[in-house]
Order: C-alpha cells, then sequence, then structure tokens
C-alpha cells in the first residue's frame, strides 16, 4: 500500500497538481484574481489635452493604440466589465467625435475613442492613494499644441504707468477635486467661484490687472501655475484653497507664505505635504516635488536675501487682516510651509484657506454664493490696501501716491531685507541708494527709513 501511495504522489508531481491539491487539503486554495469593474468614466478638457478618467475597481492591464480611416483611439482593459454610462460624458470643445464600448474576444472591454481630429494619446495606471481609488488615465495631446501662454503685460503706450498685475491661482481641478465636504462640496468648485469673483473684484479697482490661472475645471501642475504667473509678469500670486484637515472641529481661514526651514505649525505642514502630493497623485508624471529646476534651487538657497518672500509676509499680513472682518482666522498671523505653488523666484506668492471645507459650519458658508462673494472681496480689499501702500515702481499706483512718475518713494526695511534686493524691487542701482541716503556701505537695519530716488 505504501508503494501505491509513493507512485500516485509522484504522478501528481509529474502533472503539476500536487501543490493545488495540498492547498485544497489544507483550505488555502486561491481562485484566481477577479477582473476589474470599471466604475465610473469621467471626462476633462483642458487647454491643450483632453483627459479621460477610468474608475476601476482594482488594478488592470491595458493596451492603448491608434487606427485611422477613419482616425480613432482604442484602448483594450484586460478582463472588465463596464458598469458606467459614456453616454453622459461631454465631448464639447473636445477632439472627440464619440465614445463607444464593445467586449472583445469575450473577456476584455474595448473602448473607442472616434476623433474629429488627431491626437498623440498617452495612457498610465494611478495607484489608489490619497481618498482616490485605482484609476486608468487617457490623456488626449493636442496635435497642434495649443499650450496656454498668458500674454505678458503689455508696455505702456508713451509715458503711461502699467498696472499692478495680480495672478489668481484656484486650488486643484479636473481630475484633482480637493477636499470634499458634506454632501460632497468639492474644493475646487468653490475656489474657481471665489477666484473668478475676486479676478472681477480686482479689475473693478483703477491701477489694477487680475487674471486666473486655472481658467476651467482642468487640473494645473504645480510648477506650472508659477510658470503661468511669471508669465503673466505679475506682482502678486494667490492661491485660493478651501482645504481639509483630519479633525472636522478645525476650523478658520488662513495665509500661508514660502517656507524654505520648516512649517511654523503642525497644522501648515499637515496641508502644505497635502497639496504638494497633488501632481503625483493626479497623474502628472515624473514631476518631482523636490523641485530640482536649477535655476529655482539656486534661488531657494538664496531666498532669505531677497525680497520676495518678505513681499509675500506683507501682503499676506495685509490679506490676512482684511479676512478677519469676515471670517474666523485658524492663526493670527501668516503661517509658512514648504507648499509647492508658493516657490516662485521672483513673484510674491501667499497661499489663501478660506476655511476648512472639512467642517460643517464652514462648508455651508462656503457653499453660499454671498459668503464666496465676501471672502472674494476681502482678499480683494488686503490686495488694494497693500500695493496702495507699496506701490511697484512705474506702476499707475506709484504714479498716484507720489504725485508724479519721477517722485522719491520711502521704503521702510523689514527682516530679510538687503541692499541689493530693495535695489532691484526699485529699478534703481545701488549706488543711487547709497547715495540717496548717505550710505557708506551696505548695512542697513530693520526699520530704518529709505529714500528711493526715482529710475
Amino acid at each position: 500500500m505504501p508503494d501505491v501511495f509513493h507512485k500516485l504522489r509522484l504522478r501528481l508531481r509529474t502533472l503539476g497538481l500536487i501543490g493545488c491539491l495540498a492547498a485544497l487539503m489544507a483550505g488555502l486554495w486561491v481562485p484566481v484574481a477577479q477582473a476589474a469593474d470599471v466604475e465610473g468614466v469621467r471626462l476633462w478638457r483642458a487647454p491643450d489635452h483632453t483627459r479621460v478618467v477610468f474608475d476601476l475597481s482594482r488594478p488592470a492591464e491595458h493596451r492603448l493604440f491608434s487606427l485611422s480611416g477613419p482616425d480613432r483611439v482604442v484602448v483594450d482593459i484586460s478582463g472588465a466589465d463596464l458598469n458606467a454610462s459614456l453616454s453622459d460624458l461631454s465631448l464639447d470643445d473636445t477632439p472627440l467625435r464619440g465614445v463607444r464600448s464593445a467586449v472583445r474576444d469575450n473577456r476584455d472591454l474595448r473602448v473607442v475613442f472616434d476623433l474629429k481630429q488627431g491626437v498623440r494619446p498617452r495612457s498610465f495606471l494611478l495607484p489608489a492613494e490619497g481618498g482616490q481609488g485605482d484609476r486608468l488615465v487617457i490623456d488626449l495631446h493636442d496635435n497642434e499644441v495649443r499650450e496656454r501662454r498668458v500674454e505678458p503685460a503689455s508696455e505702456p503706450a508713451g509715458n503711461r504707468s502699467r498696472d499692478v498685475i495680480i495672478a489668481i491661482d484656484a486650488g486643484h481641478g479636473g481630475s484633482d477635486p480637493g477636499a470634499i465636504g458634506p454632501g460632497g462640496l468639492r474644493e475646487k468648485d468653490v475656489v474657481l467661484d471665489i477666484g473668478e469673483r475676486l479676478v472681477e473684484l480686482i479689475n473693478s479697482k483703477p491701477g489694477f490687472s487680475a487674471k486666473l490661472i486655472r481658467t476651467g475645471d482642468y487640473y494645473v501642475p504645480l510648477s506650472r501655475r508659477r510658470d503661468l504667473a511669471r508669465q503673466m509678469q505679475a506682482d502678486l500670486m494667490v492661491s485660493v484653497h478651501a482645504d481639509a484637515f483630519t479633525h472636522p472641529s478645525a476650523r478658520g481661514a488662513s495665509v500661508f507664505a514660502l517656507s524654505r526651514r520648516g512649517a511654523t505649525s503642525e497644522t501648515a505642514r499637515f496641508l502644505a505635504q497635502r497639496e504638494n502630493e497633488a501632481d503625483r497623485i493626479h497623474g502628472v508624471g515624473g514631476i518631482s516635488l523636490d523641485d530640482k529646476d536649477e535655476m529655482l534651487a539656486g534661488v531657494l538657497v538664496d531666498l532669505s536675501m531677497t525680497s520676495t518672500l518678505n513681499d509675500s509676509l506683507r501682503v499676506g499680513d495685509s490679506v490676512l487682516k482684511s479676512m478677519d472682518s469676515v471670517a474666523r482666522l485658524h492663526k493670527p498671523r501668516v503661517e509658512q510651509a514648504n507648499f509647492a505653488v508658493l516657490r516662485s523666484p521672483d513673484v510674491p506668492s501667499i497661499l489663501v484657506e478660506t476655511g476648512f471645507i472639512s467642517n460643517p459650519e464652514e462648508a455651508r458658508k462656503l457653499s453660499t454664493s454671498a459668503y464666496r462673494r465676501q471672502m472674494a472681496e476681502s482678499i480683494a480689499r488686503g490686495v488694494e490696501q497693500y500695493f496702495g501702500q507699496n506701490p511697484p515702481v512705474g506702476t499707475l499706483l506709484a504714479e498716484r501716491r507720489g504725485g508724479g512718475g519721477g517722485s522719491e518713494q520711502e521704503y521702510v526695511i523689514s527682516r530679510g531685507d538687503t541692499l541689493s534686493g530693495i535695489a532691484r524691487r526699485y529699478n534703481v542701482s545701488v549706488t543711487r541708494l547709497q547715495q540717496a541716503n548717505n550710505l557708506n556701505g551696505h548695512t542697513i537695519r530693520v526699520g530704518q527709513t529709505l529714500r528711493i530716488p526715482s529710475s
């Protein structure tokens, strides 16, 4: 009898079944992984591409390719079932004529994008992270590159002074909804509405010009937001948010400036980390949040020796004080953290948290048109008050404050200022600054008032 069992054992090993038999006997048999379900399909149009996101119940293999006659892009998702509607997708202002699906080889889901014009397709998988499930992302880049480029401020005609330029950055967008509040209130919708109101209000002020960085419901990478503000030749960038915290009791509006050395509070550190993860979580492939751009890295090393951060803190303080009349403040001072969107080398930048959307009371306020307008008005008022007292050289505000384009101005030294930085800001030489203030060297002190000669 033992010989019989031995022969059977050898036979099962030969057939490759002994492991399966042992697993079955031990009750440890693991079935083949289930196929993924496509639980939702979402589409957004950006200035230079169309993004389609498939929400998956689990990771799935896929294959993407193009066909001609007629032009179309095809994606095959291995073993997937479609549990979502394709007919509800809005194809306005996209290169898509239609989207259809079928089952291929009795097992794979095939989705076909019928095209009105050629595109350059790209696909990638995003793992479940940051409150999002597994996703398959299809980016259809326009063949005719329509990369959004913001026109810089035009040179004033004749001797006319220029406007103060404000770049308004509504956070998140597209596949990145931002924080989600009670009842499904989405941060991206709240802040775009506040941003649009803010642009309208600022543009109504003589001597000011405001522009949106994100003009619709699409995602803009964090570094691209900074680049667009620089293309505008902005005097200030205001990034508008309404974030969430781990506890719904957290409340209050805040203003943040950049910090290279560390956050000023645990909340500031948490919010910065959350915002900085957006590029990775929402599929900006290959972008490092360490930000190793050579020019920017060099500027950041020397940031404390320039006036950019100092200006950010000062305008942030003006905005925070103005917001105090509308909202409860989370902190009575401008906080600092290493927000990626604020790492601009030469554009003063602040991040405004209009409230915690995770707080039921603040979410209720942020959901109303009246409160959003009040918030926009308070931010605009803070910006206007700051530049009314600190008009950039060559602007209409500077001309009005000085009583003429060639009049001298005054500047009060703050922590972090250098003589060379002040000279660059007002477009005068260090030598002229020294002569106007009877300075023998480069030493200046906090609180000292400098006369700024006309450029």
